[in-house]
């Protein structure tokens, strides 16, 4: 990925399985978006050659995930694109009129599709956790504002999908 993103090449791994589930399904949405293959393939590479430490490796090298928690990673991206027909008018709904879906990177609409998809999720983790945790990814991939949009959007994302976790809140 160039332009805006960031290589994560050499960047040590965290030990947070759950976060590179979400990380390598960013990956993958955007790959199956651009390569125009079925989520069931993306998915299928990334779980057999994407996936796990190799010998001598430290980190993100080529696209790599070295620490993923693999069911979630295959939930967020079946999610994702089996209900992209309900979550894309979602976050078209969340983001600023002058900003449609199509006009997004597309490293971030996989990003926020990724979101969305876990706030869909009935037994996924608190709304608060998912925003934060793709606001890490976010960092991750982009140095500009691209953050702050995707914290944005799935706030309102969330407090849509989930405003019981929001009511108790105010």
């Amino acid at each position: 990925m160039s332009g805006p993103h960031k290589q994560e090449a050499g960047r040590k791994p965290q030990g947070r399985p759950r976060t590179g589930s979400r990380i390598a399904a960013v990956q993958a949405l955007f790959q199956a978006e651009q390569a125009q293959v079925s989520p069931e393939t993306v998915i299928d590479e990334f779980v057999r050659h994407r996936l796990g430490d190799l010998p001598g490796a430290d980190g993100f090298e080529d696209g790599r995930v070295p620490v993923a928690h693999v069911p979630l990673f295959t939930q967020i991206v079946r999610i994702a694109t089996r209900q992209q027909d309900t979550i894309d008018p979602l976050l078209a709904e969340a983001l600023a009129e002058d900003w449609p879906l199509a006009r997004l990177d597309p490293v971030l609409r996989a990003l926020l599709r990724a979101g969305a998809a876990e706030l869909c999720m009935p037994d996924g983790p608190p709304a608060r956790v998912v925003i934060n945790e793709y606001l890490d990814v976010a960092h991750g991939f982009f140095d500009g504002e691209e953050p702050r949009m995707a914290n944005g959007v799935l706030d309102r994302l969330a407090r849509q999908l989930r405003p019981a976790e929001f009511a108790a809140a105010t």
